[in-house]
């Protein structure tokens, strides 16, 4: 598993379509693990913002709803996906809602938090909109914490475009 690529993994589009982030390659990517009923959840906003500015110059931004963090995303994929849509205008790829911990943490996330640990070195995702940086190359750069707005991170991005 260490040795596969980020473009290996499987993932589920929101709409239930298999596929793996090779559609990403060459491409940087912004993944976070997202939820509706949030206290971050306005970030969509700022993360939509970042897809409509910088998407055409190769920024993707991944969404992975996620249920973990005091059951704020109980919705089905349909439901969430239209609540995506319908209050935040958001058209970047989302994805089937998934586990970021514990004994069914998607292989992504797996992947992702091994690569860039968190505070004092943890891996464990704290909450919702923690944001994984990465680069053109496939490689995890950087981990943000849920407080790091898309607009504070903008910089970041901009350097690996």
């Amino acid at each position: 598993m260490a040795s596969e690529s980020l473009y290996d993994v499987p993932v589920t589009t929101i709409d239930g379509k298999e596929q793996t982030l090779a559609d990403y390659k060459g491409k940087v990517m912004l993944i976070v693990n997202t939820a509706s009923k949030c206290g971050f959840t306005p970030q969509f906003e700022g993360l939509q913002a970042l897809h409509a500015e910088l998407g055409d110059r190769g920024l993707a931004v991944l969404g992975f709803p996620c249920n973990q963090f005091l059951n704020q995303d109980p919705a089905d994929n349909d439901k969430i996906s239209q609540f995506c849509s319908l209050n935040y205008g958001v058209d970047f790829p989302m994805f089937a809602k998934i586990e970021v911990n514990g004994p069914n943490t998607h292989p992504l996330y797996r992947k992702l938090k091994s690569e860039a640990k968190g505070l004092m070195g943890s891996e464990k995702v704290k909450w919702n909109f923690t944001k994984f940086l990465v680069n053109r190359d496939g490689e995890v750069v950087r981990r943000y914490p849920p407080t790091a707005k898309p607009e504070q991170i903008r910089g970041d991005i901009e350097k690996l475009l």
